[in-house]
């Protein structure tokens, strides 16, 4: 069996998406994925005394419908912003340094576009925890054409895919015939979202994984385990 995973990239993304990459034989970022209002592209919560507020990546132009890879990030201080929330939230964490230095490595590194910035952020969690893919792909350095459920398709079809699973979000689109036509079984998550200590009250389950790094550091790895359940089981 060889199980593809297709993401659009996410800013630190919250473990379920982790959870998507440790089942992944291949993993492919949909970086070229229009950009929409709305969306985890370029904002995440984080955990703070005053609630879960969004940290939110600016973008230089906001266009909506210009592809993930080529929206390029605004350059006044906002990197700076980011790391002083997560330093004043996260400081009686057990392991804020290691939660702290993952996000510096991320902010500090050399990308210019959404794309590039949140594929470094889930690589850099992904490779944290331990369930980072063996094969990792961008959908914009691939020649494979179309829109939607054909496209998702066609690119599971390129990489020999026996296996494609997704998050809930795709039960609005996909064309699940054809891929069993084709003979690719479709599984979403079933999301666990299992319960760790956080700080500031009450369990959040869909903040930012680096939530997950700053309370437990790389024993947050046991946390990282929801599995799948079969695309005609999960529409009932």
């Amino acid at each position: 069996m060889k199980t593809v995973v297709i993401s659009q990239p996410m800013y630190f993304p919250w473990v379920g998406m982790l959870e998507q990459m440790r089942l992944a034989d291949v993993f492919v970022y949909l970086d070229d994925a229009q950009f929409s209002k709305g969306g985890f592209f370029n904002r995440v919560q984080v955990k703070t005394e005053r609630g879960t507020p969004w940290l939110t990546v600016p973008l230089a132009e906001n266009k909506l419908g210009q592809a993930l890879n080529h929206s390029r990030l605004a350059t006044h201080n906002w990197r700076r912003k980011h790391l002083n929330t997560l330093r004043q939230s996260y400081a009686s964490a057990s392991y804020a340094e290691e939660m702290l230095g993952i996000a510096e490595m991320v902010l500090n590194s050399e990308t210019e576009s959404l794309a590039s910035l949140s594929e470094v952020s889930m690589q850099a969690l992904a490779g944290f925890f331990d369930v980072l893919p063996d094969m990792v792909l961008r959908s914009s350095a691939m020649e494979v054409v179309g829109s939607g459920s054909e496209r998702v398709l066609a690119i599971c079809q390129s990489l020999g895919a026996t296996r494609y699973v997704t998050g809930h979000g795709a039960a609005d689109y996909l064309d699940h015939a054809l891929f069993e036509k084709a003979g690719i079984t479709v599984e979403y998550m079933d999301y666990e979202k299992r319960e760790y200590q956080q700080l500031h009250g009450a369990f959040a389950p869909y903040v930012s994984s680096l939530d997950l790094v700053a309370n437990c550091g790389s024993a947050g790895r046991e946390v990282i385990d929801s599995g799948t359940i079969y695309w005609k089981d999960f529409l009932k």
